[in-house]
């Protein structure tokens, strides 16, 4: 949501994210890529909500950065940049933060776009109750102190705040469209592009309008935007094959030389981990899962190098870790290798922890991650004695996660920080730890990350990946290099935090 995460891993940021059904002969859209004309990008999903307070990010950003501005934004490399807020500074122990809006902003139906519109979203957005709502947990109040000044107060300092500001924390939608009954689907900011609704099929096609009065114009580089949505790797395949998109994310690596011999040009990068999260560490559901016994053994039931080679055609890195390498604060290179491949020894664990005779363990599915990887998770747990049964969750996937309907689920999931990753799948609030887990020797890592010195995080960042890996609350099996795509006529820059590309870092090639 999150998140250097590429590829389908980025389905961890779509709030209720929904899977429509959707065939190339479907769009209809030419992808004419020329200066002032149309982008046609690929999406894996539609929004699920235009309403700014319950919107999620990765694959839900071209949606949300079509029709909002955010309070600040980020540049390709993760650097903060000015956004609506021209200027923003702490105060010493980082409980407030004071923004700056800049002058002039209207929202497209001619509403001012000032600091109590601010203000409000930020309130609204910490109450809505959307998949990223604990991104503002730590928030105490945001206020407008004047027309144009914006003061955030914080419960406790979060390391990751101006990052949130960047992404679905921080977007402005008009106050005017709260109360709306259209809310969910009739966007009102102050963005690039309006949605045009009688153009607009929803869950399947997208089409958006350039917003003739945006105040950065030169941040718009087309006079139409059409995301289209794909359900699947096929589909996705023939749109790119039939030049009906401009760009993708592939989705996998299975399709990317058909893709390249289609004319279009892959932009690679190594994704966040792959894998399982262990989500029922209490036992709630299936109580085997309780004992890190259990736990360890489904890490060492998984052959991570063959899954690499049979699901990513071997383009990425095994690890039995969370933290990327570029997070130099969490990752401990000697963890990848922690867990190997020895299913001698998860049956061993398992009649240890008193389940000789095998265990059942129910997991959710969707059919935008396809099924290979699915037959295999099924096949190398079987190996060791644990039945996997399968509920396709379809609509609901994500709901159903952050519902504590199953114990144990695949989702690549991770962040570009050691404490935005943390935020995401193991504090007691997150997002991805849906049954609260905690444990006191962890919060106290968390706090140090949260509020300590430069060194003393960076320290207290490696004690906790070693307590994630030695208790298994997740099963890595590898980091994926993923795949953005173009065509020959479209420029892009790769997003360092996010499954695609911001949209104003897509342009026509000169």
């Amino acid at each position: 949501m999150m998140f250097r995460s590429k590829k389908l891993a980025a389905l961890l940021a779509i709030a209720a994210l929904g899977l429509a059904a959707c065939t190339p002969g479907e769009q209809g859209n030419s992808a004419e890529s020329t200066s002032g004309g149309t982008l046609t990008l690929a999406q894996v999903g539609p929004p699920g909500t235009f309403a700014a307070a319950q919107a999620g990010w990765v694959n839900s950003s071209q949606y949300m950065q079509a029709v909002y501005d955010t309070i600040l934004t980020a540049a390709p490399d993760g650097s903060i940049q000015p956004g609506l807020a021209t200027e923003w500074s702490y105060n010493d122990d980082k409980t407030v933060i004071t923004l700056k809006i800049r002058d002039g902003v209207k929202f497209t139906d001619g509403t001012p776009l000032d600091a109590s519109a601010v203000a409000q979203n930020l309130v609204r957005f910490r109450d809505g109750a959307g998949g990223l709502a604990a991104n503002l947990a730590d928030m105490a109040d945001a206020t407008a102190t004047d027309a144009s000044t914006v003061t955030i107060k914080m419960k406790r300092s979060n390391p990751a705040l101006l990052t949130y500001l960047t992404r679905a924390a921080g977007l402005v939608e008009a106050p005017s469209a709260f109360n709306k009954p259209d809310v969910q689907t009739v966007p009102v900011g102050s963005g690039p592009y309006t949605l045009n609704t009688s153009e607009t099929v929803e869950g399947t096609s997208y089409v958006f309008d350039r917003n003739p009065n945006y105040w950065k114009p030169e941040n718009v580089h087309y006079d139409k935007l059409v995301l289209n949505v794909y359900q699947d790797q096929t589909a996705l395949l023939n749109a790119i094959k039939g030049g009906q998109v401009n760009g993708g994310n592939s989705v996998g690596n299975q399709n990317i030389e058909q893709m390249k011999a289609a004319g279009f040009v892959a932009y690679p990068a190594e994704s966040t981990w792959v894998g399982l999260s262990l989500l029922d560490r209490e036992g709630a559901i299936v109580p085997a899962l309780k004992d890190v016994r259990v736990r360890q053994a489904i890490n060492y039931a998984f052959d991570t190098k063959a899954l690499l080679n049979a699901v990513e055609n071997g383009a990425g890195t095994t690890t039995s870790q969370i933290f990327m390498p570029t997070d130099a604060a969490a990752y401990v290179a000697d963890l990848d290798s922690h867990y190997s491949y020895d299913p001698e020894k998860a049956r061993k664990l398992l009649a240890e922890a008193g389940y000789a005779s095998g265990l059942t363990i129910p997991m959710n599915t969707v059919t935008v991650l396809g099924t290979t990887v699915y037959t295999l998770i099924k096949q190398q747990l079987a190996d060791v004695g644990i039945t996997v049964q399968y509920t396709d969750s379809g609509n609901n996937f994500l709901a159903d996660i952050a519902s504590a309907k199953y114990p144990m689920t695949y989702i690549p999931l991770g962040g570009p920080t050691a404490w935005e990753a943390l935020q995401l799948t193991t504090t007691p609030d997150a997002s991805f730890n849906p049954f609260h887990t905690r444990n006191s020797e962890l919060d106290g890592y968390l706090e140090t990350i949260r509020s300590g010195s430069e060194t003393e995080a960076a320290d207290a960042a490696k004690k906790a990946n070693k307590y994630l890996v030695d208790n298994a609350w997740y099963a890595p099996w590898y980091r994926a290099t993923s795949n953005y795509v173009a065509d020959s006529k479209t420029e892009i820059k790769l997003q360092a935090d996010n499954a695609l590309p911001y949209l104003w870092n897509i342009k026509p090639k000169a």
